[in-house]
């Protein structure tokens, strides 16, 4: 998450433009923590928290810890907790690492969970979750993958292009943070299972993926859960939240000079010119367009 604590990085820009998770999300999270009778709720905690999306979501817990490394993010999850209404003393935010959980006691955390959880050290990240976790406490981590257009399957190529290419003035495949952008349009399937890094520490160990038919090869798929339907302006404005192109604006800076925009803008424009050529009508940036994320789960219990 390096472009994420460059000064330029606009963190409040990034809470209102990305996308956010659905409330069946959480549903399905917390069904499978109270799977055992003696499930309790009395600490959650949030690792790689961000602006505190996940975080607020967590409000089932009587005490709920947002952890992240970047100070921005703190900030403005900070500034987000305190606009809310009500019981905002039930959550904590705390700048530090996930895989160094020192502030938190020997198995005194009830759930654990991570959203777009791809940039962990899981050699150091599994010992400290069966470390925090009580006895049958649950983990839950999440990624979404690359963004699709429900009712335009022909613009995949042009996103995939964009992306995850190799053309480095056209494309911000090659700024990504790696390889943790890879396990996220992978879906988590590199993450190694819990077992593999500290055996017998625990009971069950589940991979979900609510990917649709984006994704055919993948075990099981459900139904895609993450949509939004966004204005083209608002598409935009998710596209210049991205890490990656904030360092492709680093290596090149006179890209912005290019008659047709800069490389994210070219990018917006050529999907809908595809939109324009497929409907045969004219797009405006005011216009709506419906928009998924195939998104993978990875839930485990502490034995």
């Amino acid at each position: 998450m390096a472009a994420f604590s460059n000064f330029s990085f606009d963190s409040a820009i990034y809470a209102t433009f990305r996308p956010t998770y659905p409330r069946s999300l959480y549903d399905f999270i917390f069904d499978y923590h109270e799977r055992n009778e003696d499930a309790r709720w009395d600490r959650a905690v949030d690792l790689g928290c961000g602006t505190g999306q996940a975080t607020i979501e967590l409000r089932p817990f009587k005490r709920v810890i947002g952890v992240d490394p970047c100070s921005q993010m703190i900030e403005v999850a900070q500034e987000t907790l305190e606009k809310m209404p009500t019981r905002t003393s039930q959550y904590v935010y705390v700048h530090g690492s996930a895989e160094n959980l020192s502030f938190l006691d020997n198995g005194s955390v009830d759930l654990v969970v991570s959203a777009q959880a791809s940039r962990f050290d899981w050699n150091k990240m599994w010992p400290e979750l069966a470390r925090v976790l009580r006895k049958n406490g649950s983990a839950a981590f999440w990624g979404y993958s690359k963004f699709r257009f429900t009712r335009y399957p022909s613009l995949t190529q042009k996103i995939d292009a964009y992306v995850s290419g190799n053309d480095p003035l056209n494309s911000v495949g090659p700024y990504w943070e790696q390889p943790s952008r890879s396990i996220l349009d992978n879906h988590l399937v590199e993450v190694p299972e819990g077992n593999e890094v500290v055996p017998g520490a625990f009971s069950d160990f589940e991979r979900v993926f609510f990917t649709g038919d984006h994704y055919p090869s993948l075990p099981s798929p459900h139904s895609v859960i993450m949509r939004k339907k966004m204005t083209w302006n608002d598409l935009l404005s998710y596209l210049n939240t991205w890490s990656a192109l904030h360092t492709f604006r680093q290596h090149n800076p006179t890209d912005v000079e290019n008659p047709r925009g800069d490389v994210a803008v070219r990018f917006w424009k050529d999907l809908m010119e595809g939109i324009e050529q497929e409907d045969g009508r004219a797009v405006e940036g005011h216009d709506e367009v419906d928009i998924e994320w195939p998104l993978a789960i990875i839930l485990a219990k502490r034995a």
